[in-house]
């Protein structure tokens, strides 16, 4: 009947190392989170300027006469 208390404490030992490295887990999943929203934020206006940029070529190519320009064979 020893075994039991062991299983007990080993049930409770496992559980508390399953909480730290949930713990841990945590922790590293806030601080990527955190590191997105950052990077976001910084690449918000680059992201911006390139979609004008690409709305600018978009529009001189739908006004552009379909005759002019470079045809493939």
């Amino acid at each position: 009947m020893a075994w039991v208390p062991v299983s007990v404490a080993m049930g409770f030992v496992g559980i508390a190392i399953l909480a730290y490295c949930s713990f841990k887990v945590y922790l590293g999943v806030r601080r990527l989170g955190r590191e997105l929203d950052r990077t976001r934020r910084r690449l918000e206006p680059k992201q911006s300027t390139l979609q004008d940029e690409l709305h600018t070529l978009r529009d001189a190519r739908e006004t552009q006469d379909p005759e002019d320009g470079v045809r493939s064979t």
